[in-house]
């Protein structure tokens, strides 16, 4: 992928994201076909979830402005757990906390970067399609690792995960990028999860079943 095609798609200027033009082309296409083939209750069916798919990648534009050690909420959603590891056997390497946002298929899939760095990893695993909301769906299911370093040096992990219908991650940056807080990186097609890890001293200011919006909701804030 070029450079200019990345900063496109980081900087979505469009209304949804751009994965979702070709099911929305689609679902158009058939929904004038059945019309014009008279066959009305096709084309009202097509047409509704023609209207569902162009909801489900909805893009909106969304302003950051924090500290340099303010963290974002990389997904819109539910936070589904807060949890103190005080073990290195986790993606982080040291004690930390993990936060758990559920994404439902209602909630807008466009991820973003939690807090300013450079990414110094990505890493994909292949697995399984657990519903998204079970405790196993973070270790067996499919997952997109990305590691971040901040600008003092601080190491901050997050993962986007598969689901039960989400079959599909994207994920826009790469590693060596530099990265702003609340910018587009990627997203993860009908429901998934994404997982935060942050360090233990972390002062986290959201609890399970909080309602939070990717590049507008607290996290917490780095020591």
């Amino acid at each position: 992928m070029s450079s200019d095609v990345e900063k496109t798609r980081i900087n979505n200027r469009l209304p949804v994201a751009r994965e979702g033009l070709p099911f929305i082309a689609l679902g158009l296409f058939h929904t004038i076909l059945f019309t014009f083939l008279g066959l009305e209750i096709l084309a009202l069916l097509v047409g509704l979830l023609t209207l569902f798919i162009i909801y489900f990648f909805r893009d909106p534009a969304r302003r950051s402005q924090v500290s340099d050690k303010t963290v974002l909420t990389p997904a819109d959603g539910t936070i589904l757990r807060v949890q103190h590891f005080e073990d290195d056997e986790n993606p982080l390497g040291e004690p930390t906390i993990k936060i758990s946002v559920f994404m439902s298929l209602f909630n807008v899939h466009v991820n973003r970067i939690p807090i300013m760095g450079k990414i110094s990893e990505i890493v994909y695993h292949s697995g399984k399609f657990f519903s998204a909301n079970l405790d196993k769906a973070s270790e067996k299911n499919e997952k997109n690792l990305i590691a971040l370093k901040t600008g003092d040096g601080r190491k901050i992990v997050f993962v986007q995960i598969a689901g039960l219908i989400a079959r599909r991650i994207v994920c826009w940056i790469k590693e060596g990028d530099h990265v702003k807080t609340g910018q587009r990186f990627g997203l993860i097609r009908f429901g998934s999860l994404l997982d935060i890890y942050l360090p233990k001293d972390t002062r986290v200011t959201v609890q399970p079943r909080d309602k939070v919006k990717a590049g507008e909701t607290v996290l917490g804030h780095l020591s």
